[in-house]
């Protein structure tokens, strides 16, 4: 029972393990085989792109050079033509020379010849001499041409100086007359100044009962709870009281302001930066600014005050005279500023 055991145990042994380990032996040993092909396929053709490169290289440097050789043999056959035409010319001259020499050696027909030669020399060089005639007249022609130009460039020359010379003049008048124009400038800047210091004391003077009256600079302020109601352009009663008091001073100081001072009084309407609701007349802070400086304007020229005399301009919220943001700041914010300057 043994033998029978170990002889069944013979006829089931298993191959398949040795098979497959050969089988990845070979197939490891065909994927060495295609890298090494594929890598030598590489480098083949990196050499074959290099030699390409070379190859077209020197196919450019053989262009180059056979393009230089045709202009070598243009050149030399350039140079051969002309050896030619100067062997042809030294043969002709040599042919004249022998003739000359037969015509001496024949005695009085070869005189005959030698004088009608020297006539004909003679001829020629009295054409010469008539070709450089007209040459020193055209030359003589184009000195006296020369000449007259250099007259006119004279000329000009005189003439830009005298202009560089008019020209600085002018300018030394006109600097002197912007000094005197700065001067009087500033005399009338001066001028206007005492008249607008004589407005403010006077306006000082009319309006100082006002705690919400008051002068900032060289501007007069009004806060506009003085003039108008929380969101209108509607000067009030009171308003209208300080503003004829206004419009009398303007007036009685028209009188003394010499007329030749251009002077304007411009009214500046300036809000607080709360936007508007929305629901009322105007869009935004501008359109009442405006709105506001415009009635000002108006009512001035309702109570006498010419109206070429005024200026109104609206400035919304970006002008304020403070910047915070408490309602003390807002307030100084709400404004009518008069200010008498030049136009």
């Amino acid at each position: 029972m043994a033998l029978a055991r170990g002889r069944r145990s013979y006829r089931h042994i298993d191959y398949w393990p040795g098979f497959v380990d050969a089988l990845s032996t070979l197939l490891l040993a065909i994927m060495f085989l295609l890298s090494v092909f594929v890598l030598a396929q590489f480098l083949l053709s990196r050499e074959i792109s290099g030699k390409d490169a070379v190859l077209n290289r020197l196919n450019s440097q053989i262009n180059e050079l056979t393009q230089l050789l045709a202009l070598e043999k243009g050149n030399t056959q350039d140079a051969q033509d002309s050896l030619a035409n100067l062997q042809a010319s030294l043969t002709a001259a040599e042919a004249e020379k022998s003739r000359l020499q037969q015509l001496l050696a024949t005695g009085s027909g070869a005189g005959d010849a030698a004088n009608q030669r020297a006539s004909q020399l003679a001829g020629e060089l009295d054409t010469e001499k008539q070709v450089s005639q007209r040459a020193l007249s055209q030359v003589e022609l184009l000195n006296q041409q020369i000449a007259a130009l250099r007259k006119q460039i004279a000329a000009l020359e005189d003439a830009l100086n005298a202009s560089e010379q008019r020209d600085r003049e002018s300018n030394t008048k006109i600097a002197d007359l912007g000094r005197r124009l700065n001067v009087a400038l500033a005399q009338r800047v001066q001028e206007l100044n005492r008249y607008r210091s004589d407005f403010f004391g006077r306006l000082r003077e009319i309006l100082s009962d006002r705690d919400n009256i008051r002068i900032v600079g060289d501007r007069f302020v009004f806060q506009s709870e003085v003039l108008f109601p929380t969101g209108s352009e509607e000067i009030n009663d009171a308003g209208k009281v300080e503003m004829k008091k206004l419009a009398d001073a303007i007036i009685e100081l028209q009188k003394e302001i010499p007329p030749e001072i251009n002077w304007v009084l411009r009214v500046d309407g300036h809000t607080d930066n709360k936007p508007l609701s929305g629901t009322g007349r105007f869009k935004d802070n501008w359109e009442l600014s405006s709105a506001r400086s415009t009635a000002v304007v108006k009512f001035l020229i309702a109570n006498g005050v010419p109206a070429n005399r005024l200026v109104a301009a609206g400035f919304g919220e970006y002008q304020p005279l403070d910047t915070g943001d408490s309602d003390d700041a807002r307030s100084k914010n709400r404004r009518i500023e008069l200010k008498l300057t030049e136009r």
